[in-house]
């Protein structure tokens, strides 16, 4: 060959396709196609395929296979001179290596593919039947079924048959290929096969006449016995005879295996029996089904047996599947599993996952089988099993949008062809888009993307997957727009029957006001009722993941009727991507944060990505110094506490989104997997702002009576929840006032001045307004509610020196100054330093002491009526348990253990732990129980809008604590569970520890 020629040749085979054109060349100067190498047809048709150097190599392969000349020559001259088989072939050996070892193994088999009537372009059940009819065993009827897969296969690359009619002959190939597995299997034992009636119900893609190239076969078994056999002798047949003709498609021989037969999806799955009577099936999905398992009843089919058995079966249950959706928590348990199946992908893989993945084949499919289920009720239109059989009769039917069908159907029909090349290589199961080059480019042009393959299959792909990712949940939402809308001439609409079906199986309690906030949201031709109707459909989503939808949208709307001429509002919404969905997580979780959100919508703004200051909490520093520089600008102390308080207000409301949107996570960020962590930052925040706020509100006392200088020396002293930074929503402040009189001041004006401005923070911080109060209470101070409000340093020295209780030092370990002058309050920490921390612990007579004063709480000041398991604050293994063990603890070993020395419990339970003086186990315990309790407590200042420490009793309200706490809807039993077992573990942890010896 001169080199001249090589070029040429060279040059041809790269501009028909060849990536390794010396090794094509080496191939075509062989002596299998030494005749035809130079005819231009062999290479048009080559250039052609999906792999012009896989269809060559597998071509030479099938040559050398031939088993005479004269076999070997009519391939050749047939190929040459028939265009069909030509491109049939030529289109299978360049996509597929497994149906090219196939040809390899069978040479003759290609023949297959010559016949080319028009009966041969659409076979069904029956033309498959008549393929695998010579097969006597399963390595025959492996055979035979690859040979038919071969003519699926060629109408299928050629562009003859499409994605949707693919599928369906490959649902017929298994149809076909079940009946005759299971009469290899009755044939084998036909004592078995007389004593029963076997139906086989196909389910899944099978069943729904959608199956891939490469797939478990899904099926259920249903029997009855046959005249004068007992049930129990008949039902082993028919297991037998199942389990047979499962191996007889599953089992791998000399020619592998055709797929698994996959009978999970029977009732009680693989724990329940593979074989059950029709009353048997029945009577399980009447009492015990769960709702995945009617969605997957959508999908059933008989397709080999006892036929009249087959379609009782179907008479039976499909009745039931059309209740499905009456079932309490429908969607959201349509809505969870479909969550839970993402969740459960490896996340190497999540972005490569056809199937299953976000805007994936799964989430058309479940879209649409969740419509079918609510509106299949009365319409039997919507019945069909096939995804876009369905998709289609839903847009007929007015229940989605059409432009939103057509999209859905171009996507999911890119997709599965996707599948349907990926799987083909080599007939294997997998979704997972390649990552190598070379298999990309052979996928793209697989798809007929010729230009630029990689490049143009990856933009195809994202593109589509975008669409299905954006409109898989706007599908179910979208039409309840257009029901209280005007549409266009000719568009179908939502009837007003179907859109309160569709909002009741949302979890709308109220469907009719729900219909009436969304006519006035989105009605209209403003721009305004535009940018809501694109907005809508993806909050009623968010809104309907909640426990309370009604009050999501209800809020929604008073926010929009506030906001709704601001020009940012509705733009920040559409805009930046968090907004929306941390709004409709904020509006829908309960009443506290709404209520704030409200008093000052515009606060919305920090709820977005931009400039707003978003959800992360403030410092101390940067607050105070707004709150004083408001204070400073006022012209009195209302106007300045005013200020103080709007502060207080919107940061509170920040704090609750903040909460909120890390507790229910978001589509771009996971809820905050560590409930410590978001108990301590609340904590933290509230205690805060709690500070911040005093310290304004004594700069507008002190200002309006005094100037800038009090008479005396005054601090605030944070006790309780609120000096150990642990504040919830609903927590009052504790505190003590400490003041000291400045050089040359009377001791009786100072105290004047002192308790002056104590009574005037309060009244303040109190005054009816749009903000919430805050309560300031002082009776941890010495004498409790019979001492002074107010004392002096040296009072409170000699006080503690000469009268100071048990309790009251107890009381002290959380002390720490908040507010007022630093260092007056330094010097109180040294003063009560020695009380809290003794040198020697503490004597028998005060632990018993404690014991004691414990013992009587629990008993005298749990609420009449309330259960005390449940009781977060005072009940067996709640809040005051794990903090009077811990502070026990603290009385006794500070002195020595530096550690000990802080006021917060989570604190000072690490030190103790850390110190030996507790095992890791018992500190775990007990960190979880004190974790549990008070985010509950904070679950229920969110929801019910007031504090409270125990369960709503309230269901909607029940469900939404338990919704914060991370149970789905129904699941209220569960956590009331949970709860008590915490509590109960704790509980015994207390026993040794607090009373134990």
């Amino acid at each position: 060959m001169t080199p001249g020629r090589r070029s040429s040749t060279f040059t041809r085979l790269l501009r028909h396709g060849f990536t390794d054109p010396s090794a094509a060349e080496r191939l075509l100067d062989g002596p299998e196609l030494t005749t035809v190498r130079d005819d231009p047809v062999l290479l048009e048709a080559l250039g052609a395929t999906a792999d012009p150097d896989l269809a060559l190599h597998g071509l030479v392969r099938l040559l050398e296979a031939q088993p005479t000349p004269t076999a070997h020559r009519e391939l050749l001259d047939t190929l040459i001179a028939a265009k069909p088989l030509r491109d049939r072939l030529l289109g299978i050996l360049g996509a597929s290596t497994a149906l090219a070892d196939h040809l390899a193994r069978h040479p003759t088999d290609w023949h297959a593919l010559v016949t080319y009537e028009p009966h041969d372009l659409h076979p069904g059940v029956t033309e498959f039947e008549r393929g695998l009819a010579e097969a006597d065993d399963p390595v025959t009827l492996r055979v035979a079924y690859r040979r038919c897969l071969l003519s699926i296969a060629a109408r299928d690359v050629c562009g003859t048959t499409d994605v949707a009619e693919t599928a369906g002959e490959l649902a017929d190939l298994a149809t076909a290929t079940l009946r005759t597995a299971l009469a290899l299997a009755q044939a084998a034992a036909p004592e078995d096969a007389a004593a029963c009636r076997l139906a086989v119900i196909a389910m899944g893609k099978c069943g729904a006449h959608e199956l891939n190239y490469v797939s478990d076969v899904d099926v259920i078994f249903v029997a009855e016995p046959a005249e004068g056999t007992p049930e129990p002798q008949a039902l082993r047949s028919a297991t037998k005879l199942a389990s047979h003709l499962m191996r007889i498609c599953s089992e791998t021989t000399v020619e592998g295996s055709i797929w698994p037969v996959d009978a999970n999806l029977r009732p009680e799955g693989r724990n329940g029996p593979l074989v059950r009577t029709l009353s048997s099936h029945v009577a399980y999905y009447q009492r015990w089904a769960k709702t995945w398992e009617f969605q997957a009843l959508l999908k059933a089919r008989p397709v080999a047996g006892d036929q009249a058995l087959g379609q009782a079966y179907l008479d039976a249950l499909h009745p039931l599947v059309w209740k499905a959706a009456e079932r309490d928590n429908f969607v959201p348990d349509v809505q969870k599993m479909r969550r839970r199946v993402v969740e459960n992908i490896p996340a190497a893989e999540v972005d490569r996952e056809l199937k299953l993945g976000p805007g994936g084949l799964r989430d058309v499919e479940f879209a649409v089988q969740l419509l079918q289920l609510v509106h299949g009720r009365t319409d039997p239109s919507l019945r069909s099993g096939t995804t876009l059989d369905a998709l289609g009769a839903l847009a007929a039917g007015g229940y989605v949008g059409r432009e939103d069908a057509a999209r859905l159907d171009e996507a999911y029909r890119f997709l599965r062809s996707m599948e349907h090349r990926i799987q083909l290589y080599r007939l294997r199961r997998t979704h997972l888009v390649p990552e190598a080059e070379a298999d990309l480019r052979r996928l793209g042009r697989s798809l007929g993307l010729r230009t630029d393959p990689v490049a143009e299959l990856t933009r195809e792909w994202k593109r589509h997957s975008t669409v299905v990712r954006r409109l898989h949940e706007k599908l179910f939402y979208r039409p309840l727009l257009d029901a209280v809308a005007q549409l266009a001439p000719g568009e179908a609409r939502l009837s007003a029957e179907a859109a309160r079906e569709r909002l009741i199986a949302l979890g709308y309690a109220d469907p009719a006001a729900a219909l009436r906030h969304l006519e006035a949201l989105a009605s209209g031709v403003t721009r305004k009722a535009a940018i809501q109707r694109t907005l809508l459909p993806v909050l009623l989503g968010w809104f309907a993941d909640s426990a309370d939808p009604d009050a999501g949208l209800l809020n929604f709307r008073k926010v929009s009727d506030a906001l709704g001429k601001t020009p940012w509002y509705l733009r920040l919404l559409r805009d930046e991507g968090a907004a929306a969905e941390n709004l409709a997580r904020v509006l829908s979780a309960g009443r506290l944060a709404p209520d704030l959100l409200m008093r000052a919508p515009e606060a919305v703004a920090l709820l977005g990505d931009g400039d707003g200051g978003g959800l992360a909490p403030r410092q101390r520093a940067a607050l105070e110094q707004e709150i004083l520089a408001a204070v400073g600008r006022a012209e009195n102390a209302v106007q300045g506490v005013t200020a103080a308080r709007g502060v207080r207000r919107r940061e509170l409301f920040r704090t609750a989104a903040a909460d909120i949107v890390g507790t229910y996570g978001t589509e771009t960020s996971p809820a905050e997997a560590d409930q410590g962590a978001l108990v301590d930052r609340v904590g933290a925040a509230v205690s805060d702002l709690t500070k911040a706020t005093l310290a304004g509100t004594l700069r507008a006392v002190v200002r309006e009576g005094w100037g800038d200088t009090l008479p005396t020396r005054f601090a605030v002293i944070g006790m309780g929840r609120f000096g150990g930074h642990e504040l919830g929503y609903g927590s009052d402040a504790d505190v003590l006032f400490v003041h000291e009189p400045r050089e040359g001041v009377a001791e009786q004006e100072a105290s004047a001045a002192a308790n002056r401005v104590v009574a005037e923070m309060r009244r303040l911080l109190q005054l009816p307004s749009a903000d919430p109060p805050l309560l300031i209470d002082a009776d941890l101070r010495p004498e409790g509610k019979s001492g002074p409000l107010v004392r002096t340093l040296k009072s409170y020295e000699a006080y503690y020196r000469r009268w100071s209780l048990v309790w009251e030092s107890q009381a002290l370990l959380r002390a720490e100054p908040v507010a007022g002058d630093p260092d007056l309050g330094r010097r109180f920490v040294e003063l009560i330093d020695p009380l809290r921390y003794p040198a020697k612990g503490l004597t028998e007579d005060a632990v018993r002491e404690i014991r004691r004063l414990k013992a009587r709480m629990e008993s005298e000041r749990l609420p009449r009526g309330a259960d005390p398991k449940l009781h977060t604050k005072l009940g067996p293994g709640g809040l005051s348990d794990v903090e009077w063990t811990v502070q026990l603890l603290q009385l006794r070993h500070a002195h020595h253990e530096p550690g000990l020395r802080t006021t917060r419990t989570r604190e000072a339970l690490a030190a103790a732990r850390a110190a030996g003086l507790l095992s890791a186990e018992d500190a775990e315990i007990l960190d979880e129980a004190w974790v549990l309790a008070s985010r509950v407590r904070n679950a229920v200042m969110l929801v019910r809008g007031r504090a409270g420490d125990t369960f709503p009793t309230e269901p909607r309200e029940l469900a939404a604590v338990g919704r914060y706490l991370g149970y789905g809807a129904g699941h209220a039993g569960d956590m009331l569970d949970a709860y008590r077992r915490t509590a109960r573990r704790a509980r015994t942890v207390v026993e040794e520890l607090f009373y134990g010896d």
